[in-house]
C-alpha cells in the first residue's frame, strides 16, 4: 500500500463489469477504478484522468475494456485545515510494471547529487601506492 506521496502502478481489473446490463457497463467501470484506486491508496478523494475515461468509453457503453494499467499519484493536500489525500488516475506506460514504486523527479535528483558528492569525496583522498 502506498506511504506518503509518489507513483504506482495498478493493473484494474475491470471482468466484473460483464456480469451486469449491458446498458451501463462503462460508467460501471469508471466507478470500480475510483473504488479501486481508493481502496488501495486510502485517498480521500479519486480524480480520474480524461484519457483513462476515454479508453473506457472507446468501445461503446457496452463494451468496456477488460483491465486498464492505470498510473496512480498521490499527494496530501491541506483544504479549510484539514489534510485531504488525493489520488490522481493516468493511464500507464506499458512497459511499466504493475504495483512498481516510480519514484518523484525530486528524489531522483537528490539521489544523483548524493552520487556524485560521494564520487567527488572518492577522488579528493589520496589513494596509496604500493611501492614505497
Amino acid at each position: 500500500m502506498p506511504r506518503g506521496e509518489g507513483f504506482w502502478v495498478y493493473v484494474v481489473p475491470l471482468k466484473r463489469v460483464y456480469w451486469g446490463r449491458r446498458t451501463n457497463r462503462a460508467s460501471r467501470a469508471v466507478r470500480m477504478i475510483r473504488d479501486f484506486v481508493r481502496r488501495h491508496t486510502k485517498a480521500d478523494r479519486v480524480v480520474i484522468m480524461n484519457e483513462v475515461n476515454e479508453l473506457v468509453w472507446s468501445r461503446s457503453r457496452e463494451k468496456p475494456p477488460r483491465r486498464v494499467k492505470i498510473l496512480v499519484k498521490v499527494e496530501e493536500k491541506e483544504e479549510e485545515g484539514n489534510k485531504i489525500r488525493v489520488a490522481t488516475v493516468r493511464l500507464a506506460g506499458k512497459k511499466l510494471r504493475p504495483g512498481q514504486y516510480v519514484p518523484l523527479k525530486e528524489e531522483k535528483e537528490e539521489k544523483e547529487k548524493e552520487k556524485a558528492g560521494t564520487e567527488e569525496e572518492k577522488a579528493e583522498t589520496p589513494q596509496e601506492s604500493g611501492a614505497e
